[in-house]
């Protein structure tokens, strides 16, 4: 123990701060007896010093001479007692949640564990990973984030990675400044989206099972600390990486969503390691089950944050305040929000988080986009999320696979979709572009295994193929997997081409995975969550430059027209302004669709012709109409509705002559088998 001489620190800003000539630390345990600051100097040598003061719940100290870089931790005594929920050993060196910066990985040793019934007194230190004295302090120059309204968002999702580990002329791959790089930056403009997406950034760790069969956490949703960057992504040592990178993206026009982890912790159950929350307070972190020696698992992780506890929500809170204010980041998507709603009797879209996050004069702003399940008893919530919320949608992705696979009885499905999904989120005052479209995302296959593989092939995980999902409304087309034959190789194409048009014609905000769009494969692999490997990272050499540009002039359609992005939703109404109905639902043949054609479920051909929504309001952007053709059966003569005086259609998407220039047509248009035609009215 030292006998230096120590002072109070500052118990209103929890976590470590350098203040005059040293650092204030400060650390919530409400049950705690004691608390221990740990000091390690550059050969690991500890130097602990007890916390001598204590406000309310909040321990905290200050310690003259030392300062930025300084490594530090946290031990903690209290009752070991698993039986009323307490699993406090001081022989365990713990993360302090506020850390902005850790050392690294911990070094997979059976000391990291706490014991499940009983303390295990073995010494952590020497293989956890510790704290680092950060300042975040950072110059942005007087740049300004792009504030891109969600009508305008087209989001990609990247693993920082898996993006830029096979990136041509990217120095430090697989890092923040990789990210920042111009061949990275390029690559998105030109592609045209608006937001990138990261895969968890938060410091995370590599599972100990995955470790010892050779494989790490690629995915990265196991966080052990919600305010310090992933020390691997960090090529220079400094988190001011993250937000230079940041910056970059800015300038570019290009807004950083975070996919953020706060339903659960990297510690697991009982059985894992204590490595932070678990030391601090068990019995305040934690959802604890009816026996408190057990933990509530609504997340299939081992563990659950506790929400309700008011310091929990604050260091969550906390968190994102962080990252959206200092580390200059533009939204976030939440894994497993369903959990974060939770209160002792379910899911509630007006718990404490959700109240919260509205109410914040600054996360109000951003984008928030929730995963809207869990696997506790009624996680599943698509559409119950308040806004400003924005959620993804699965039964989007599940119902444009299914009708390009060619299953029957898809149309009426497809007819919901395209319009944003109205069944789901037309309530509350929600907005169409509440659903976020999706075809694929980083857990199930691409858009090319979608169209390549029958069955998941997740070998390679070692798990016996046992994991990932079994159902993916996908289809080989002939083959398994990869094929010289042409007409497969053509049908394939086909088809990417037939539901990348789908997704960027749809109302709603869409998403695209990263790689779709060069025809990334993952070997048929649908949950490549251990895969750091040539699976998982994007292929630059053998990039699909036709499908990229294709997707790229989808993209660039989508924005020239505001009809594809409304927020109001299209009911088939007349409108205000002139009694013109906002949305037609046409036969090939011209007609309108009966109930009859609704219920028919051999056919295979949907035509919309959509106009701005009825109560757009006269000052909001106009345009005449769009009619949509999606095609999944034989090829079909669509006759066109009648133009008025002056007008007529013009063809500027067809998926099966993706290199047509824009032509007008008269009258007929034929459209080819499976495929998918958009055509704009305009003046002669």
């Amino acid at each position: 123990m030292s006998d230096r001489q120590v002072y109070a620190g500052d118990p209103t800003r929890l976590g470590a701060h350098v203040v005059g000539d040293g650092v204030s630390f400060s650390v919530f345990s409400e049950n705690a007896e004691a608390m221990h600051l740990c000091l390690f100097d550059a050969d690991g040598r500890e130097t602990r010093i007890a916390l001598p003061e204590r406000d309310g719940d909040v321990w905290h100290v200050h310690v003259p001479g030392i300062g930025v870089g300084q490594h530090y931790g946290f031990r903690a005594e209290g009752p070991f007692d698993p039986n009323a929920g307490h699993r406090f050993n001081p022989a365990k060196l713990l993360i302090d949640p506020y850390a902005r910066q850790l050392s690294g990985q911990p070094d997979w040793n059976d000391a990291l564990c706490g014991g499940a019934e009983a303390p295990d007194d073995r010494d952590s230190a020497p293989f956890a990973a510790k704290s680092i004295v950060a300042d975040p302090t950072f110059d942005w120059g007087g740049g300004h984030a792009p504030v891109t309204a969600l009508d305008q968002t087209v989001i990609y999702e990247a693993h920082v990675k898996g993006f830029t580990q096979l990136m041509p002329g990217v120095e430090a791959p697989g890092s923040f400044a990789a990210m920042a790089s111009d061949p990275a930056v390029d690559h998105l403009v030109k592609l045209g989206v608006t937001a990138v997406e990261l895969l968890p950034v938060h410091a995370f760790l590599n599972d100990r099972f995955l470790v010892e069969k050779g494989l790490v956490n690629y995915w990265g949703y196991q966080t052990v600390g919600f305010f310090a960057p992933a020390p691997r992504y960090l090529s220079t040592g400094r988190i001011d990486e993250f937000q230079q990178m940041v910056a970059r993206f800015h300038a570019a026009g290009i807004e950083v969503i975070l996919d953020v982890v706060y339903n659960h912790t990297g510690e697991g159950d009982e059985l894992g390691p204590t490595l932070g929350f678990r030391g601090l307070d068990n019995a305040s972190y934690y959802r604890l089950a009816e026996d408190p020696s057990q933990y509530v698992n609504d997340t299939g992780t081992g563990n659950t944050l506790n929400l309700e506890h008011p310091m929990v929500l604050r260091m969550v809170l906390d968190s994102l305040r962080y990252w959206a204010g200092m580390m200059g980041v533009d939204g976030f998507r939440f894994d497993l929000c369903s959990t974060l709603g939770r209160t002792a009797e379910g899911f509630d879209r007006n718990a404490a988080f959700f109240k919260a996050l509205r109410q914040d004069p600054l996360l109000a702003t951003k984008k928030l986009i929730a995963e809207p399940w869990d696997i506790g008893p009624g996680g599943y919530q698509l559409g119950a999320y308040p806004p400003p919320f924005a959620e993804w949608n699965d039964q989007y992705r599940d119902g444009v696979r299914r009708f390009w696979r060619g299953d029957l009885g898809h149309v009426p499905v497809l007819a919901d979709r395209i319009p944003g999904s109205a069944g789901q989120f037309d309530h509350s005052g929600r907005a169409a572009t509440s659903s976020v479209n999706l075809l694929t995302a980083h857990d199930g296959f691409t858009l090319t295994d979608v169209v390549s593989y029958a069955e998941k092939h997740n070998e390679a995980n070692g798990e016996d193929n046992r994991d990932g999902h079994g159902e993916n409304h996908s289809d080989n087309m002939g083959i398994e997997g990869p094929t010289k034959d042409k007409q497969i190789v053509a049908a394939r194409a086909l088809r990417r081409r037939n539901m990348m048009a789908t997704l960027l014609l749809s109302q709603g905000t869409p998403m695209i995975l990263g790689g779709d769009e060069i025809g990334h494969s993952q070997n048929g692999n649908n949950n490549a969550y251990a895969q750091d490997n040539g699976v998982t990272w994007i292929d630059w050499a053998r990039a699909d430059e036709a499908f990229r540009a294709f997707t790229a002039r989808l993209i660039a359609f989508r924005k020239r027209h505001p009809i594809l992005r409304q927020k109001r939703f299209l009911h088939s109404v007349p409108r205000k302004v002139d009694g013109v109905i906002d949305l037609f639902w046409w036969r090939p043949d011209g007609q309108e669709m009966t109930r009859s054609d609704w219920t028919n479920g051999h056919n295979q051909t949907l035509c919309a012709e959509l106009r701005i929504a009825s109560g757009t309001p006269s000052y909001a952007q106009r345009e005449d109409a769009i009619y949509l053709a999606f095609n999944a059966g034989d090829a079909v003569a669509l006759q066109l509705p009648a133009c008025p005086d002056g007008f007529h259609w013009v063809r500027h998407i067809d998926t099966a002559q993706p290199l047509a220039e824009p032509a007008a047509v008269s009258g007929a248009y034929d459209l080819a088998e499976t495929a998918v035609a958009a055509l704009c009215m305009e003046r002669v």
